[in-house]
């Protein structure tokens, strides 16, 4: 486990970057997931990595295991790898840039979402 404060940064980090609530991830993580054939069982839904942001949101900071710290690191840092460095929404997505907000999206993060 990690130190308190460095849990302390990676949490406020961890939701900066994941700018959905719980519910918009696990309504995305459904829809992405859902074909004309199937639909997962909800519980189901989405990445395993999307499904574990998921279950991060929903927990307490005192709650959280190494493998919760883990999924919170690589959240970070795909998003900061990912996302404008100036922090601006997307103009009008083409096709890349619909593929990176739906890849983005999978992990709690919507770049068309204004920052907070």
């Amino acid at each position: 486990m990690t130190d308190a404060l460095e849990l302390d940064a990676l949490w406020d980090e961890f939701h900066r970057a994941v700018n959905m609530t719980s519910q918009e991830l696990a309504a995305w993580l459904r829809v992405s997931d859902a074909s004309e054939e199937t639909e997962p069982l909800p519980e189901h839904a989405g990445s395993p990595t999307g499904e574990h942001v998921l279950a991060i949101l929903q927990k307490r900071r005192t709650d959280l295991t190494d493998d919760d710290l883990d999924v919170m690191y690589e959240v970070v840092d795909t998003v900061t790898a990912e996302t404008d460095p100036e922090g601006e929404p997307l103009a009008g997505p083409g096709a890349e840039e619909t593929q990176r907000r739906h890849r983005l999206m999978a992990l709690g993060h919507d770049p068309l979402k204004p920052p907070l």
